[in-house]
Parts: C-alpha cells; structure tokens; sequence
C-alpha cells in the first residue's frame, strides 16, 4: 500500500468508528495513538541498534533502574516492555483499555528531567478521552482494538518514513478539519499556503547557517514544519534550525509538540509553550533559574496564522513593548495584536509572514493608525491576496502579509493572487504553479500587469494609507 491509500484506509476506518465522537475529539486520539505507536517503535530501534534480540526485549522493564537511566539518557523517556505498542498488538484477547492506562501514567512518570518540556502531558487529552470510547471497559478494549489495528501498518522506522508518517498525519489533519467546520481553521493551515509562505521565508533566510523560527498561533505545527522543511534546503546542518512554537488550546498545544517530534526533529531543538500569545509574551526568564534564564526572544522566522478577528483585552496594554510603538487593536478585532507580537520577535534582519482577513487593509479607527504607523516606519513589504475559500470553515477572503525589520526600499509589493486556483470540493485550492508564480514574483518584486505592482509611499499616503488590493491591481 502507498501512503495516500493507507491514510485513506485510516480515514474510512476512523469515520466507521466515530459514531459516538465529534470528528475533532476523535482527532486526538487517533494521533494520541499514532504518537505512542511512534515513541514506542523509535525505543524498539534504538535497542536494537544496541545488539537486543526479541528475547532481551522481553526483560526491559521499569525494576531494572540502570536499563531505564540508560534508556532515557539516550531518547528522553522510557517505555517498559510489557508497555510497547507491539506488545499490545501480541496480547490478542488478554489486552484490555487498562493496559493503555497503566503505559500512558508509566511514560508520565519516566520522562527524563531533560526531556519534561517536550514531553510533559503529552498524552493527557488521550488519557482523560479513553473513557468516552464506550460505556464499559470492555466497549472501550473493542474500540481502542480497532484503533490500533488501524494505526498497525503506520511505517516508523528510518528517516525516510517520518515522510509517510508525516504524510498520513496532514492527511487525517485536513480532512478532521474538512469535516469539522468552521472550528477546524483554528489548528490547521492548508498545506499550500503553507507552502507559500515557506518558500517567501526560505529564499530572505538563505544563506544562514542557524536560524530561529517562531509560530504565536502554532496550531497542529504544520505551519512550522513546512518553513524548516524549506529553510533546511539552504543550510548543510538542519539540526541547526531551533522551532518555538505556542499555543493557546492544550490538546491543540499538544498536537504542536507530537508533530514537531514525529517529523524527526531533535527535541533540544523544540522549545513549546502553552500560553496565551496576546496576554503572557514569550516568558524572558525560566521560573527555577530567572537569572540564567532570560530571553526576550528574537528569531529570524515568525510565521502565523492567527484565529481572525478575534475579541480580545487592550485595556493595559499601552505600555507593552509590542504595542506602543504602534497602537493599539480595537477589542473586537485583535488581528493587529497579533501581527505587532510577531513583528516585536523578529530579529533586525528577520522576515514575518502572517495571513490575516481583508479588512486589515482598509478599515479605519484604531486599525487605520496603526497602519499608517507600520507603513511610515517602513515595515510593511508586501500584501498577497489569496483566493477566496481556501481555509477550511471559513469563506472569507484573506491575505498574506510580509513584514521586515529594516528595509532599505520604502514602497510595498501588492500581488492579487485571487484568481489562481483550483476548485476541490467546497474548497479553493493554490496549484503548484499558483504558488510558484506568486513566490518568483515576491522574489523579483515585479510589475505584472492585472496581477501585481510595487506601490510607491507617496502613493499609499495620497490613498489615506488604504490598502485594498483593488485600489494598485486592476485584475
């Protein structure tokens, strides 16, 4: 089987079996499982790298203290033979859902201190779920039976097949967030855009050998994934890129972590916080160590796709070092909250990209000062508008925003890129060349008539500092 035809398989299988479960719970713990299966398999492989046979596998255990130190020193956690998903697959009729409650408190319990950041709580939406599977223990054996059947031909093994992992994970991702509505567009941003903007933050960070990338509103983590995956083109040592991510929601939050982990990344290099963006910036210092410990934090990446237009709470605010320069964004509407967070993160020769609704270029009050004062002081580079439909549950137009520290031009490059697409179901969809077209033409900063222009300052303030794509690109 290729990889589509086992996610598709996996698909079918988990909308059988989720008649009881919303599509967006059920989520969690087919990737909860998925991520056991994943940690539990990278173990087997470690020891036997290390000359165990199936025989010596059987005595790994947790009363064996220097096998556990020795194992969590080399992957960062440690999970007892009786505890592996294999073993659950050789138990037949003898395995039951305590089995699985027993091994998730286990691998809580035996992380290693080094290790806590990334996979503290992991499971915690898992294990609080495992009930809701069905009304008794046995219901809910049957249905975690059928999930790991399910999940059984997932391959994990070598770095090539983090990819089919990879793959099956945005796959169920996309489609949890086809079927979820208009909730889905919280944790996932289509692979496309993602792609885009991955390919505008790759070709401005080329050429450096360690770089920092940040996601605010980091979702399931697919975002930042694509933007290394790009950036690791250039450089000789992708070990060298450091992923920060943050997230509001705790099983999103943990979806962010599993992700970043499965796709092979070194867990020193992934450094999670779960947190509200707008209210608790990026902590400066460590509670345990404030001294040694303190960090305001500037990358050389931050790339977002924030939830849109959101309320939020400015009352206070004035003093905040990411707003004052700027203003602040109205209570109702905190989309320029958020692009000043990620503009204060980025380092003076660093780049954002952040997709946003339309209405961020034209309406007024608050919003209409703020950019003015991003357009004065230079920092806006160029406005892509994005076809319509192309984020799951929501039908709004939306753009891509890129923003720099220091520029040394002041116009801004508009690009209308709402005609270029293809229609897959309820969904708009950026084609390969769509994306390739917009990236050269970002790349080149080129006029191309009915599609994009570089706008002049003069020309943005004699308009009032209205964006409207429609006002520079006729198309």
């Amino acid at each position: 089987m290729n990889k589509q035809q086992l996610a598709q398989k996996i698909w079918a299988s988990a909308n059988q079996m989720r008649s009881k479960i919303e599509a967006n719970e059920y989520k969690d713990y087919i990737l909860g499982f998925i991520f056991y299966k994943y940690l539990s398999d990278k173990e087997v492989k470690f020891l036997k790298e290390n000359d165990y046979d199936n025989e010596l596998l059987k005595t790994v255990s947790e009363e064996d203290a220097e096998t556990v130190e020795w194992i969590q020193k080399n992957i960062g956690y440690f999970i007892a033979y009786k505890d592996l998903f294999s073993t659950w697959l050789t138990m037949g009729k003898d395995f039951d859902v305590s089995n699985v409650r027993d091994a998730l408190s286990a691998f809580s319990r035996l992380i290693s201190s080094s290790h806590k950041r990334v996979f503290e709580k992991v499971f915690d939406t898992l294990q609080t779920g495992l009930s809701k599977l069905g009304d008794s223990s046995g219901s809910q054996t049957k249905a975690i039976s059928g999930l790991l059947t399910l999940i059984k031909d997932i391959p994990m093994d070598g770095k090539q097949d983090y990819d089919v992992l990879g793959f099956i994970y945005e796959y169920l991702i996309s489609n949890f967030a086809a079927n979820a509505g208009k909730k889905a567009g919280e944790f996932y941003t289509p692979h496309e855009v993602s792609l885009l903007m991955s390919e505008i933050v790759a070709s401005h960070l080329k050429g450096k050998s360690e770089i920092k990338i940040y996601d605010p509103t980091s979702g399931s983590g697919s975002l930042l994934i694509n933007i290394g995956q790009s950036v690791a083109k250039y450089m000789s040592d992708d070990n060298n890129i450091q992923y920060y991510a943050q997230e509001l929601k705790e099983n999103t939050y943990n979806l962010t972590r599993m992700n970043l982990v499965m796709r092979g990344i070194d867990p020193a290099n992934i450094i999670t916080r779960n947190g509200d963006t707008l209210e608790e910036d990026w902590p400066y210092f460590d509670e345990n160590d404030p001294v040694n410990t303190y960090n305001p934090l500037y990358v050389d990446a931050v790339v977002s796709n924030p939830p849109y237009s959101q309320a939020w709470d400015p009352s206070n605010k004035e003093g905040d070092p990411r707003y004052a320069r700027f203003g602040l964004a109205p209570k109702g509407k905190a989309d320029y909250a958020f692009l000043l967070h990620d503009l204060f993160h980025i380092k003076p020769d660093g780049i954002m990209t952040i997709v946003l609704p339309h209405g961020v270029l034209f309406r007024g009050g608050e919003e209409g000062e703020i950019r003015k004062n991003l357009i004065e002081n230079n920092h806006i580079d160029a406005i892509i508008g994005l076809p319509a439909n192309i984020f799951f549950g929501t039908g709004i137009p939306t753009i891509i925003m890129v923003l720099r520290q220091k520029r040394e031009n002041t116009d801004v490059l508009i690009i209308d890129a709402s005609k270029g697409f293809i229609k897959e179901g309820k969904n708009n969809k950026l084609r390969a060349s769509d994306i390739k077209r917009i990236a050269d033409t970002f790349i080149k900063r080129e006029n191309i008539p009915k599609f994009s222009r570089v706008v002049s300052r003069e020309e943005i303030r004699s308009n009032d500092y209205n964006l409207n794509i429609p006002r520079y690109v006729d198309s």
